[in-house]
């Protein structure tokens, strides 16, 4: 099978996925503890996501300048600065660390 079969197959098994959500009864929906479900799982996968791409490059662990970049991006969170100013802290905390020399 050539990549792009693959990427078809992915696809019709993303949008199969999003249909059953549809399928999925609202009464189940509207559960308190569904909703509580719903945002922990939320913010479990973003923290996953963030961890993998600071920390791994390739199947390697990397110690770079990305490090510093999530550590000034979460000051600038800690102090309650607008997203763009954390996301521009960490911007600027990733050019200066490769400007001091960090890979």
């Amino acid at each position: 099978m050539n990549l792009w079969l693959w990427i078809l197959l992915a696809c019709v098994l993303a949008f199969l996925t999003k249909l059953a959500g549809y399928l999925v009864p609202a009464r189940w929906m509207d559960n308190p503890r569904m909703n509580r479900v719903a945002g922990t799982l939320t913010i479990g996968l973003l923290a996953s996501l963030t961890a993998v791409n600071t920390f791994a490059s390739g199947q390697e662990l990397a110690l770079d300048a990305r490090i510093v970049a999530l550590a000034a991006a979460a000051v600038a969170l800690l102090l309650r600065a607008p997203f763009l100013v954390v996301v521009l802290a960490g911007a600027v905390g990733a050019a200066l660390a490769r400007l001091a020399g960090m890979p």
